[in-house]
């Protein structure tokens, strides 16, 4: 069955919060909340699409846009692939030009709206910042850990993974503790890569699968109400990441490093290849520094995981995206 190609746009305010619009009743998926669009017409480009369809039902003209995600989902008896951008700038106020209802929403709180389905990847690209750090050195020297990790939040880090395979079990749940601390008083959310039973019981945000754990699930270890994001390499690693309910991936490694230089890099054409139509928030891991954002975007990711790239000191700086995660969210649709 061929897709319906959708363009769709969201608009971002201020304060964080992004435009919604409800359905018609009598229309496909009638009476629920989407983010404003609609199908291409013949001979249309995307953004052409984009432009005539927000002009119709909101009376502005887009002026600039960058990739947010793709989505491709199969209802019974039609298949949608979501083409959706982020809108950084347009001309004109916005309006119910279809005297359709519209509301100013957060991210974080869209988990109590009906949307249909396939916008469900959208609500979580959106509710997750563009830079994911991983945590680095000095485990074992925990002022020294702690001290980088308070640069990196500094910085704007609001997605921090705890990973020290080095550690023990108790040693890893003590620095656990102080780390959720002071990511708390950040409004940063933190996923641990660790076993499940001591994740759980450590009570952050969520789990990071190894990619080994991930290919071992049988189904999602979590509720939605946490995170569950998986470290993928190949292909069959993300479809059973996507198979089992995932939020989102880091897909590695896309430029050689020196950490595992027998790895074979992917390039951006190779990553792009990878995450563009899977639908779900990819990361890209590898050699990352804040400048590979514009990139990452581009080929069609989230934005970027890194160590070395974002543990702390000035060269971490960098804004995060227009419409990120309100800090501190932690429930899923």
């Amino acid at each position: 069955m061929q897709p319906v190609q959708v363009a769709v746009g969201v608009l971002g305010d201020a304060a964080g919060r992004v435009l919604i619009a409800r359905r018609a009743a009598d229309s496909h998926q009638g009476g629920l909340w989407e983010f404003p669009g609609g199908k291409l017409e013949p001979g249309e480009t995307l953004q052409q699409a984009l432009d005539r369809e927000l002009h119709e039902e909101l009376g502005v003209r887009v002026l600039a846009t960058e990739p947010l995600i793709r989505v491709l989902h199969h209802y019974p008896g039609r298949s949608v692939l979501l083409d959706v951008h982020r809108v950084l700038a347009w001309s004109g106020e916005p309006s119910a030009r279809e005297g359709q209802p519209l509301r100013w929403v957060c991210p974080a709180t869209m988990t109590g709206l009906n949307f249909p389905a396939a916008d469900h990847p959208i609500i979580k690209a959106l509710r997750l910042p563009d830079r994911y750090l991983i945590t680095g050195e000095n485990p074992r020297e925990p002022k020294q850990f702690l001290d980088r990790l308070d640069l990196a939040l500094e910085a704007g880090i609001r997605l921090v993974q705890f990973r020290a395979p080095s550690l023990g079990a108790a040693a890893y749940r003590a620095l656990a503790g102080e780390l959720l601390a002071r990511c708390r008083s950040r409004g940063a959310q933190v996923l641990f890569n660790t076993g499940l039973d001591v994740a759980l019981e450590l009570g952050g945000d969520g789990i990071h699968l190894t990619s080994r754990q991930l290919m071992q699930l049988r189904e999602r270890p979590l509720p939605s109400e946490q995170w569950v994001a998986a470290s993928c390499h190949q292909r069959a690693e993300l479809q059973r990441a996507r198979e089992l309910g995932v939020d989102f991936v880091v897909l590695s490694p896309v430029k050689a490093t020196r950490t595992h230089p027998q790895a074979q890099p992917l390039g951006w054409d190779g990553f792009g290849g990878l995450a563009r139509d899977l639908g779900l928030p990819v990361y890209a891991l590898g050699g990352m520094q804040p400048d590979d954002l514009p990139q990452c975007r581009l080929a069609g990711g989230q934005g970027i995981a890194a160590i070395g790239g974002l543990w702390g000191g000035p060269a971490s700086a960098h804004p995060g995206a227009p419409l990120a995660v309100a800090p501190g969210s932690s429930n899923l649709g």
